[in-house]
């Protein structure tokens, strides 16, 4: 059965197929491929041409009349260009009469029939063959009954164009050949065959490629991390930029308002959760975050925001170059006569304590890496040059902190400090011990005593961070008066107000109180770099204690701002970057090296920019009422802080009447004392004490109410943050 079916098989073909879905329609063969005992055949679609293979047996099985047609001729065997003439021969008849094929071109022959003989006339004139064996045009053929064929209305002309493109194929080639040559040898394919061929070979090739593409990948990126489809975007994206990090052999610029940034290393709790980085340092003052986003189609993208400061450390940079282009160059200004500051701000985990005072984790702890250490050591050298030998300083040091609004002696055992004003509206610290320190020995023995004492908690971020801001300054006196003043501030790391609501209260103050006093000393320093007429700095301890620093010509800041890299602490680090930005708001377009901005949007597939504003716009609302609840949460803040310190007041009050019971209760022990004087005193202490216990319970009142409405504040934060 297929021999015999392969015999009725050629290209041209129209038979019926089955589709997957089990319709039936009509398609053209293509191909005949006798190897795999198959056939390719096509079909169009609309404006589409699809393909498949068919084996002989569903050939078979769907086109029974095939097998059902009597043998081939022998004359079929005959050269092509006697078939070719033949068949030319029985065209020119179809006028007059129309002769029963023969029978090895019987299911040609039966297709040319429904073609109009228009079309047959202008074929014929487009062959010009000469024909080589003699025949008789006219010579009637025997006809022979066969089964009836099924129509193919959408297949009736096409193959015939086919065929006659075919034809003529093979009368060029002919020409240039021996007329004896086998009809299969120079047989040639039809022009629609071998496109649809070419967009196969390009489709095999496509997939070719692609599975090398993802094999590649996979290599390169293990499909196990997470967010590893974004960890492919930003190392395409950092492929595509010019590195020029940040030297020692780099020029060091002065800077009244000095604003820098350092990125650490990812950590072992980071690299356990199989983290990714997304900050890039392309250049000394650049720094891009690599912010991952999903679309509303759930398409993943990078937002590449750019940031410019004056100085921007990569995680290779150490202590020693970050000191170089940040206190270093302020050290200059303390011995001229100013005073100088310097502060290291950012995330709790970020590095903060580690960059200002050194190594202090484990049995290696090492203070002397640390900027605290570096400046001490740098200001004995500068002492000791000739041009500063002359002025007789003194070198002291104090080492406080700043937690929850109050101050407290971190060198004299924690001793609680008092901040008040003097008649020439100076802030003095009262309490505050200064230390003479003769080596910068005596300053790293200071600095381990100090940090052992300082107020730590565990935070959302950090579970042993610094709640407290550490300040500690180094004084220059000459004969007991202040020379110069530098102070390195360690400052406690910021949380969102949102994860803070949702601790205990204790924390919720802390939060509150480090927020508070931080976005003081950015106004303060804003206000120092613009040269405002006004200074806020009474608005916290914090700006309050270091007003000297922010007013007077000589005065200069340097703040470094402390970001992870990690991809989960993304949020986080542009709150750091934003903040540190507002403190100078460099832009691209002013920066040091005068870089132009990079802002571009890798992306995974295409989509609608308009999808991405409306889920941007959709946040900022959630964010915007988030907002409207934190400031009823920080107000209530403020009026705990208030009511708190006026009940310590009234307290002490109360306390200070305490001696004045004792002699009362002593005067009762003596045998002839005098009952009128008891009396009397007895009645004007209990006036005074009445006072002062109804002004404390009013303060009590007041406390506990304030105290309420913070914890209703809170939890509203809480349960929106949820519903986020």
């Amino acid at each position: 059965m297929e021999s015999s079916l392969q015999a009725r098989l050629f290209p041209g073909l129209s038979i019926k197929i089955q589709r997957s879905n089990g319709l039936i329609h009509c398609a053209s063969v293509r191909t005949v491929n006798l190897e795999r005992s198959c056939v390719s055949v096509e079909w169009t679609e609309g404006d589409a041409t699809k393909g498949k293979e068919i084996d002989f047996d569903d050939v078979a099985a769907i086109n029974p009349e095939l097998l059902q047609l009597p043998p081939l001729h022998p004359k079929d065997s005959l050269p092509l260009q006697e078939n070719v003439t033949i068949q030319k021969q029985r065209r020119r008849s179809v006028n007059s009469k129309i002769p029963a094929p023969k029978e090895g071109l019987r299911s040609r022959s039966t297709r040319m029939f429904t073609v109009p003989e228009a079309q047959i006339t202008a074929q014929e004139n487009n062959m010009e063959v000469e024909p080589s064996v003699s025949t008789n045009p006219r010579k009637q053929f025997p006809a022979t009954t066969r089964p009836p064929r099924p129509s193919c209305p959408a297949a009736t002309e096409i193959p015939l164009m086919m065929i006659s493109e075919e034809v003529e194929e093979q009368v060029h080639s002919i020409r240039g050949s021996s007329s004896a040559q086998p009809v299969n040898s120079v047989r040639r394919k039809s022009c629609i065959v071998r496109e649809m061929e070419k967009m196969k070979n390009k489709r095999e090739e496509k997939k070719a490629q692609n599975s090398e593409m993802r094999i590649k990948r996979a290599q390169e990126n293990d499909n196990s991390f997470p967010n590893w489809e974004f960890a492919r975007m930003i190392k395409e994206f950092r492929a595509t930029l010019e590195r020029h990090p940040l030297t020692v052999t780099d020029p060091i610029e002065e800077h009244r308002i000095c604003v820098c940034v350092r990125k650490r290393p990812l950590n072992k709790q980071e690299l356990a959760r199989k983290e990714i980085d997304v900050i890039s340092i392309p250049s000394k003052c650049l720094l891009l975050v690599h912010e991952p986003k999903l679309k509303v189609d759930l398409t993943k993208y990078l937002e590449n925001q750019t940031f410019c400061f004056d100085f921007a450390f990569d995680e290779t940079a150490s202590n020693e170059v970050v000191y170089r282009f940040t206190a270093r160059p302020l050290l200059q200004t303390i011995f001229e006569g100013g005073k100088a500051t310097c502060f290291a701000y950012g995330q709790t985990g970020s590095g903060k304590t580690h960059t200002m005072v050194g190594d202090l984790a484990g049995k290696g702890q090492n203070a002397s890496k640390g900027i605290y250490a570096m400046a001490s050591q740098d200001v004995f050298l500068l002492k000791n040059q000739p041009r500063y030998r002359n002025l007789g300083l003194e070198v002291y040091v104090t080492f406080f902190e700043i937690y929850n609004g109050k101050l407290f002696d971190l060198l004299n055992k924690k001793a609680k400090l008092r901040v008040l004003e003097d008649a020439k509206q100076q802030v003095q610290v009262v309490g505050l011990q200064e230390h003479l320190v003769n080596s910068a020995e005596d300053v790293i023995k200071m600095i381990d005593m100090g940090s052992a004492c300082r107020t730590s908690g565990q935070t959302f971020a950090n579970s042993n961070s610094s709640r407290s801001h550490a300040c500690f300054q180094i004084l220059l006196r000459t004969k007991g008066k202040m020379h110069g003043k530098f102070s390195l501030v360690d400052l406690a790391g910021n949380e969102r107000g949102a994860h803070t609501s949702s601790a205990d209260r204790q924390t919720r103050m802390e939060g509150a109180e480090i927020n508070k006093s931080l976005l003081a000393l950015k106004e303060c320093i804003r206000a120092l770099g613009q040269n405002k007429a006004h200074t806020p700095f009474r608005e916290s301890k914090l700006t309050q204690v270091l007003r000297d620093s922010f007013i007077g010509e000589n005065s200069r800041t340097c703040m470094i701002s402390m970001i992870s890299p990690g991809i989960s602490s993304c949020e986080y680090t542009l709150n750091t970057l934003r903040y540190a930005d507002r403190v100078k708001e460099l832009t691209p377009h002013s920066g040091p090296s005068g870089e132009q901005p990079m802002q571009m949007e890798t992306e995974e597939t295409g989509a609608s920019s308009t999808e991405a504003l409306m889920a941007h716009n959709f946040s900022k609302e959630e964010d915007d009422d988030l907002s409207s609840q934190m400031s009823s949460f920080n107000e209530a803040m403020t009026q705990i802080r208030e009511l708190e310190e006026r009940a310590v007041e009234e307290l002490k009050e109360i306390i200070q009447q305490g001696p004045g019971w004792l002699e009362l209760s002593e005067m009762t022990e003596q045998p002839d004392y005098d009952l009128e004087t008891f009396v009397n005193k007895a009645e004007s202490a209990l006036d005074q004490q009445a006072k002062h216990f109804e002004a404390l319970q009013d303060v009590i009142k007041a406390l506990r109410l304030a105290m309420q409405l913070e914890e209703q504040a809170s939890k509203q934060i809480s349960s929106k943050k949820r519903a986020q």
